[in-house]
């Protein structure tokens, strides 16, 4: 039979409290609501339980019965986040995952197989167990067969138990008080005075009426104990690192050099975040040298954040006491999110990420240091030869650009100003051999043309054939050979 495992880690909002408060843990803690004192308590410690703290009492009730009560209110942003922490943990032992959406702190494991990686499945429910605890979270780990069995006995479990027989595990999940199930405290009273107090009484009433008096609730908690509601195990994939890099034509080793290409792969991680729901809690920044090993840097800003003012920030700071022996020609980022409030991510989908004042004074910079004509934009216009099919004008103000949707990606012909002479073909097929433009770019591999363009007879004559020419590199160029000076020239390149 397939094996099942449930990870229970009880009261997960108070472990939280105590794990990032540690010096606590000598005190009578709870977890209030919110931060104000007639705020309702929601999970209450050993020590405060013992001293007449019940959740539901109000905080300055409590307080005026425990004066050293200790208490704090966990964000659901945080409960989130420390849940996907557990279940990335979990994935270590077991590639199958599930998180409960109804129970938090409520983790399934596939642990079919996994007898053939450990001695046993003891020895694997007490590597997960010691795992957690190491992390500073108290958990329960209990191997069976069903979901409502395994979850049940987890629930009065101290630590590890598995189950061999799916009888045993039917008859200790019987035991189980339902006071300590997710039912409802009036409906617990209400089967206690029917004398109704354990998995095994429960199921000895029938179905219908449960469905008629209690709802829905205890009808399928009923079929569940029974066995009669199966769900299959519905692990979360999870999602794919968020990672962005470039390799550099030339070797950067300046530090603003790097700041400034790391600052163009950062806005497209934060977006991915943000489509994500979620904010940037630390960045590796993965730098690698020319013929060198590469430097793993990691940045952690105080607190998760799409502000990348704030990250760029830290990243100059780290650049800055980064000694790198040779020139950077690779650069890699990659994320670490955690789940971010609404408000938040909506701050950073509407917020303008470009600010047209600001071009605006720069160019206007550049225009009383340069003057007037530093300040250009390529206009079309109409002409026969291809470098008189486009002219600069000067550029008054800055305007968003609004480009129309194309269902391909848009090839670019740099056009160069001024031509530049090629080297003669060795043969009249120019194919493989011709060197174009020397051994950087390597020798031909293919040709597309030609592309015969002529005319000016009325003042000089023209006659040029255009070729697209691949090289071994994989550059496209754009050369053509002049008939009248019989030599060949490049007059662009396509991107």
């Amino acid at each position: 039979m397939e094996r099942l495992a449930c990870v229970n880690v009880p009261a997960l909002p108070l472990q939280i409290v105590l794990h990032d408060r540690p010096d606590w843990r000598a005190h009578p803690v709870v977890v209030v609501a919110e931060d104000r004192p007639q705020s309702p308590i929601l999970w209450v410690n050993g020590r405060a339980r013992k001293s007449g703290v019940a959740p539901g009492l109000s905080y300055a009730s409590a307080l005026s019965l425990v004066p050293d009560l200790r208490a704090a209110p966990v964000a659901p942003l945080h409960v989130t986040s420390t849940v996907d922490a557990i279940a990335a943990r979990l994935r270590a032992f077991s590639p199958g995952v599930e998180t409960s959406s109804e129970e938090q702190g409520v983790f399934w494991t596939n642990v079919s197989g996994l007898h053939r990686l450990y001695d046993s499945l003891d020895v694997w429910a007490g590597a997960v167990r010691a795992d957690l605890i190491g992390t500073g979270f108290t958990a329960v780990v209990v191997v069976g067969f069903t979901r409502f069995g395994t979850c049940a006995v987890a629930r009065i479990a101290r630590s590890v138990r598995v189950f061999s027989d799916p009888s045993d595990e039917r008859e200790e999940a019987g035991r189980v008080p339902l006071d300590r199930l997710s039912i409802p405290p009036e409906t617990c009273a209400a089967l206690y005075q029917l004398g109704v107090r354990s998995v095994s009484a429960l199921l000895r009433l029938p179905a219908e009426g449960l469905l008629e008096r209690f709802g829905p609730e205890i009808y399928r908690l009923h079929r569940m104990a029974a066995g009669d509601l199966w769900t299959p195990l519905q692990p979360q994939v999870p999602p794919d690192p968020i990672q962005r890099s470039v390799l550099l034509d030339n070797p950067q080793i300046d530090a603003s050099g790097l700041l400034f290409l790391i600052k163009r792969l950062l806005h497209p991680v934060l977006a991915a975040l943000a489509s994500r729901g979620q904010a940037l809690a630390a960045l590796d920044v993965r730098l690698r040298p020319d013929r060198q090993p590469w430097c793993a840097e990691r940045i952690r800003p105080a607190g998760p954040t799409l502000d990348p003012v704030q990250i760029l920030d830290l990243v100059r700071l780290r650049l800055e006491s980064v000694r790198l022996l040779a020139g950077v020609i690779e650069i890699e980022l990659e994320a670490n999110g955690q789940p971010a409030a609404p408000d938040q991510i909506r701050l950073f989908t509407e917020h303008q990420q470009r600010d047209l004042e600001a071009g605006n004074r720069a160019l206007a910079r550049l225009r009383a240091e340069l003057g007037d004509d530093a300040v250009v934009r390529p206009v079309l216009r109409k002409g026969h030869l291809p470098e008189a099919r486009f002219g600069w004008e000067p550029l008054e103000r800055l305007q968003v650009p609004r480009p129309r949707q194309v269902e391909t990606r848009t090839l670019v012909r740099r056009v160069y100003s001024r031509p530049l002479a090629l080297p003669a073909a060795p043969r009249a097929t120019h194919d493989d051999g011709w060197l174009i433009s020397g051994v950087v770019r390597g020798s031909v591999a293919d040709q597309t043309g030609p592309y015969v363009l002529s005319g000016g007879w009325w003042v000089r004559e023209v006659r040029r054939d255009y070729y697209f020419v691949e090289t071994r590199r994989g550059e496209l160029l754009w050369v053509y050979y002049d008939r009248r000076r019989r030599c060949w020239f490049l007059h662009g390149r396509v991107e």
